[in-house]
This record gives structure tokens, C-alpha cells and sequence, in this order.
């Protein structure tokens, strides 16, 4: 029996690197020695007990399955089937681990297996060399490519086959209901394309969905807003396959690995731009620039009050508004995350749990408050936004995480008040919007910051520490 151990260090989060190696079939995108690859049956490739069949690039052929899959653990084991090497009873553990010092993963892959004798060094050196290490110099690639181009280019044409998983909303409810399941990803129309999706936002307005608190799907469905990831097919004009690209759109449904869309919804995205970025910055990004930009435009001087400062759209509004001159004002609900909101241009970070604001605001001000407060938070900071606010200001409210507003009159501050829907916006100047985001990216105005990496399968887990305020910045989900 040989016993063949390699590990290495991956310089990348172990939630990006378990996110590809918890997909059985990855290994033809990032593996040099892998051709062909294909689930047998149409499972979901991270479906223990599923069998994957594939060629490698020096003409043999292999048919493994997976034994054993743990999320928790980040650990999987498969075994060799049948394979035209004369290996028997070959298994296999790959396992990871978060390195402390530093956003980096070790890996230890190890096998036990039997060949002719003889032959033992041989097949130690073509395991331990061409398949482990080998592996480890191409996934560390793959990783750095961010997943912008796959690593060959047989690789776009086998993923047409694959099924799509998503994240599905069983009903509507709390992070339970979230289910991963099989879902459609149909061929393109005329107008659409097909993506193979990489990395996918989290937005509080996901909460929302999943609750039936906004009735934007019929259970059981897919949710989420936003994602990136590459064209695997195409059916219309100024789109090609390989091409990288991004959305932030209505319908729900983007909590998947595969997904079709309309060919207008979609924005080319610029090398300076990594997908897990994209992912981070496209409704958030473009909901700050609607907000600073068009519902009230910022100018020098002003002084704007941000609700949830530390939060994904929180500290884009903080970074750009700063820019522009503005003084800023947020709340947090903890000293860490007012840290982190003063680091990201936050002048004067409010600690509260119990929306009481108004009148550090007005001291702030020498008694005058906000010109403008950007509001996500609804019912139960109302009345203290209604005493922050400076005569003639203005109030937008552009979300409500404690439930929906009551009715307000203005009128003793002279106030208007907006509501404005990014979609509303898209809809008409999405390329001008999108554009403007990655334009603020290149020149350093927005400094987007993925704090929170959860594999697609843990969604719920992302979903629960949302709505626990145990994040901050931006979430991504790894397809």
C-alpha cells in the first residue's frame, strides 16, 4: 500500500478555496492535467455518492466518486472507480485550514493506493507530482485569475452541460427556508446570455424576499439580486463567450451557480475589477450613486447622517460622500464598527443599539442637523430621524430593516422626503450608473472591502449573520 501526503499554503481565504474544491467537477477549470470533464446522471456536483468521468490531458481515462463532504470541516473524500492506470483501491482525503497569520488556506491532500510492484515509485512521484502539486500551483492560479478566465479553453464548453444549483426560498420565512437545490438555467434566447456565475452579493433586500416581506417571488424560488461571473453562451450582440460581466436586476434569482439572463441587465466588467468585487459593489455601489448623485446631489459642506455606517452600503456612502466634501455622520452599533466606518471617512461615528441619535447629531452640528440622512432602517429610527433633520432637509429612505414607516409630516422642518428604487434608475441609465461606480473603484473614491465569504451551500449562514449586525462591509456568496 502507498501512502502519498502533499500540503501547501493557497494564498487565498478558505472560503474561496473551499468554495471550488467542494464542486466535484471544478477540477477541469484550474487542474492542468484534467480534460474533459462530466457528472454522471446530471447530479449536483457536490451531491456525495455522485460519480464524475474524466480524461486526462496524456489520454487516460478515470471515473471517481464522492465518499464524504463536510462544510463544516471543509474536508472531502473520494476514491477511484475505474480508471485505465493500474491503480486499486485508491482514496483520497483533501482537507483545509484557515492559516492565522494572515487571509491565506493550508491544504493537505493525501491517498492511499496499490499498483504492480515495482511501480511503486513511479506512481508515488506521478500522484504526489503531476496530480497534488501540480494541483496546487493551478487552483493558486485560478484563484489569482480570480476565476476571470477559465483554465482552458475546453473549459467553457464543458460547463454548458452542467446543472445549475441554487439557493431556494422553500417559502417564506427565516434563514431555514433556504434550501439548495436543483434549478433551470435554459438555453439562451434571442437577446440573452448564459453565465456561469463566480460570486453573488448579499443585500439586506434578500432578507426581505426570503420573508415575503417584498412579494418579488412565489416559494419555492430562487433569490438574491446580484452576482459576476463569465459568459458561457450568448445569443446577443456585444456579448461573447468568456466574456466577464456583472448585474444587479430584478427578477430574484441570483443565489445560483448557472444563470440565464436578458443580454441588456448585464455591464462588461473592467480587468481592475475582480469578480468577488463586482459581486460586492454592484447594487450596493450603484445604490450609493443614486443616492449621493440623483436622489440629493452631496455638495462641499453638507452634512449627511448614514444609518448602519459599517454596513455594505454604509461605507460606500461614507467613502463617497467624503469625497465630495461632505461632512458625515453615521451609526453603528458597536465601537468595532465605528472604527471602521471613521477609517472609510465617517467623521463622526454614533454608537447606538437603540436608534437615539438626533441629538449627538445636533451637537455635531451646533444644533442644526443633517442635511440629508440616508435612512435604511424605517419604523424605529423615524422619530429621531425626524429630529436630526435640519430645516429644509432631506429625508431619503431607501430601505427599513425594523419594518416600514409610519406616516410623517415634515411640515414643522419644512422636509422633503424620497423613496427612490435603484431599479427605477437602472432601468433607463444602468451603463451611465454601472460606469460611474467602476470609474470611483479605479481612482480610489470607493475602496470596496469583502469581509464575508460563505460557500453558496451556507447562504442561511450568511442570512442569519446579516440580520444578527455580526457583519460589516460587504458579503459574497462563492459559486
Amino acid at each position: 500500500m502507498i501512502r502519498v501526503r502533499r500540503s501547501a499554503v493557497i494564498d487565498a481565504p478558505i472560503e474561496r478555496v473551499w468554495a471550488v474544491l467542494r464542486d466535484f467537477n471544478s477540477h477541469t477549470a484550474w487542474h492542468p492535467a484534467v480534460g474533459p470533464s462530466e457528472i454522471e446522471h446530471g447530479e449536483p456536483p457536490d451531491q456525495v455518492g455522485c460519480v464524475r468521468t474524466f480524461t486526462l490531458k496524456d489520454g487516460n481515462h478515470i471515473r471517481e466518486q464522492l465518499l464524504a463532504l463536510s462544510d463544516r470541516d471543509h474536508v472531502s473524500t473520494y476514491c477511484i472507480l475505474d480508471a485505465s492506470l493500474p491503480m486499486r483501491n485508491y482514496v483520497a482525503t483533501v482537507q483545509l485550514k484557515r492559516v492565522t497569520d494572515g487571509d491565506r488556506t493550508f491544504w493537505h491532500w493525501e491517498s492511499t493506493f496499490e499498483v504492480p510492484r515495482g511501480r511503486e515509485r513511479e506512481f508515488e512521484q506521478l500522484v504526489g507530482g503531476n496530480v497534488y502539486e501540480a494541483g496546487f500551483t493551478g487552483l493558486a492560479a485560478y484563484l489569482r485569475r480570480d476565476g476571470r478566465t477559465l483554465s482552458h479553453p475546453h473549459a467553457v464548453e464543458a460547463q454548458r452541460v452542467v446543472d445549475s444549483q441554487g439557493i431556494v426560498a422553500t417559502s417564506f420565512g427565516g434563514p431555514e427556508v433556504l434550501q439548495l437545490r436543483r434549478v433551470d438555467a435554459p438555453a439562451p434566447k434571442s437577446g440573452e446570455v448564459r453565465l456561469r456565475q463566480t460570486a453573488i452579493g448579499v443585500n439586506y433586500i434578500d432578507v426581505y424576499v426570503r420573508t415575503g416581506l417584498y412579494r418579488m417571488i412565489d416559494p419555492p424560488a430562487a433569490i438574491g439580486m446580484e452576482a459576476a461571473g463569465v459568459v458561457l453562451e450568448s445569443d446577443a450582440s456585444g456579448f461573447s463567450p468568456g466574456d466577464r460581466v456583472a448585474y444587479a436586476c430584478t427578477p430574484p434569482g441570483a443565489y445560483v451557480t448557472v444563470r440565464t439572463l436578458p443580454a441588456a441587465q448585464l455591464v462588461p466588467l473592467p480587468d481592475y475589477v475582480s469578480d468577488e468585487t463586482a459581486a460586492a459593489l454592484m447594487l450596493k455601489g450603484m445604490t450609493a450613486e443614486c443616492l449621493l448623485h440623483r436622489t440629493h446631489r452631496v455638495k462641499p459642506g453638507d452634512v449627511v447622517l448614514v444609518h448602519a455606517a459599517a454596513g455594505g452600503v454604509g461605507l460606500f456612502l461614507c467613502q463617497w460622500a467624503r469625497a465630495l466634501g461632505a461632512r458625515v455622520v453615521g451609526t453603528v452599533s458597536s465601537e468595532a464598527k465605528a472604527e471602521l466606518a471613521r477609517a472609510n471617512g465617517c467623521e463622526r461615528p454614533i454608537v447606538t443599539r437603540s436608534y437615539s441619535f438626533a441629538e449627538q447629531t445636533k451637537q455635531f452640528t451646533g444644533g442644526r442637523g443633517a442635511d440629508v440622512i440616508y435612512d435604511g432602517l424605517g419604523r424605529e429610527a423615524a422619530q429621531e430621524n425626524l429630529a436630526a433633520l435640519a430645516m429644509r432637509g432631506h429625508w431619503v429612505s431607501y430601505g427599513h430593516t425594523t419594518g416600514a414607516l409610519p406616516p410623517m409630516n415634515l411640515s414643522e422642518k419644512s422636509g422633503s422626503f424620497s423613496q427612490p428604487v435603484l431599479f427605477h434608475y437602472t432601468a433607463e441609465f444602468l451603463h451611465q450608473i454601472a460606469g460611474h461606480v467602476f470609474a470611483a473603484v479605479r481612482d480610489g473614491i470607493l475602496r470596496p472591502d469583502v469581509r464575508h465569504r460563505y460557500p453558496l451551500a451556507a447562504a442561511a449562514d450568511a442570512h442569519r449573520d446579516l440580520e444578527a449586525r455580526r457583519t460589516s462591509g460587504q458579503i459574497v456568496l462563492l459559486a
